[in-house]
């Protein structure tokens, strides 16, 4: 195959995600406007070839300030996500322990949650956000203690979850419990105490795949409205 004919390829749906992903990058660092976001991203999901692709991002540098474009070559498929994200290796001791005395903590974003987690809530308030975390092992523990406080931990879909926390005058929170995980998921236990305090455990989704959500039901919002007005004429 010359390479006159690679940009006649078909492309496909990561493709064209990684694409988007440089102009959410270039929206945030303000070097598009919302007008010119939505019509770029309108252009990449409809973009059906590389060709058509490697324009919206030729005056774009990528995440990381290397230069733009999409590459035309094929990358290797990535192994599984679970896999990638349990990273082994030891616990860093800064990165096992919170306290929250008459204030909060959190844990969120690209971090290490490491085999076990100890939190401490007093008249406070703490998150451990696991959406976006590797993880130090195929399981790991948060012991949380809660006294006249709260800590709330949040998972991804696909990951499973056992509470064995026990509480007095307070509680914890087993709604996610029993969820079966994802194979090669891993498996989160929360345990600990509270007392007029409680910790809670919340399913959600993680931050890009929501933002993929809603562009892709603006992208159908936008593809109905046009079939409509094709109709009309």
């Amino acid at each position: 195959m010359t390479d006159d004919a690679v940009p006649d390829l078909r492309a496909s749906d990561a493709d064209r995600e990684r694409v988007a992903d440089i102009l959410r990058e270039a929206l945030a660092e303000g070097r598009l406007d919302m007008e010119e976001f939505g019509e770029r991203l309108d252009a990449t999901y409809k973009a059906r070839t590389y060709g058509e692709l490697e324009p919206i991002t030729r005056d774009l540098p990528s995440p990381g300030g290397a230069a733009p474009v999409v590459s035309l070559s094929k990358e290797p498929a990535r192994g599984g996500a679970w896999a990638d994200r349990i990273v082994g290796g030891d616990d860093d001791s800064r990165s096992t322990w919170a306290v929250a005395v008459m204030s909060g903590f959190q844990r969120k974003g690209r971090w290490t949650a490491p085999r076990r987690f100890n939190c401490f809530a007093f008249w406070g308030g703490g998150e451990i956000d696991l959406r976006e975390a590797d993880f130090a092992d195929r399981e790991i523990v948060i012991n949380a203690v809660a006294i006249m406080g709260g800590v709330d931990v949040v998972v991804p879909p696909g990951v499973e979850v056992v509470v064995r926390g026990i509480g007095i005058m307070g509680g914890f929170d087993h709604r996610e419990a029993g969820v079966p995980g994802d194979p090669g998921a891993p498996r989160v236990i929360v345990t600990g105490f509270a007392f007029w305090g409680g910790v809670g455990v919340q399913r959600k989704l993680p931050r890009a795949e929501k933002q993929r959500l809603r562009e892709e039901r603006r992208r159908e919002k936008l593809e109905r409205k046009e079939a409509r007005r094709e109709l009309d004429t």
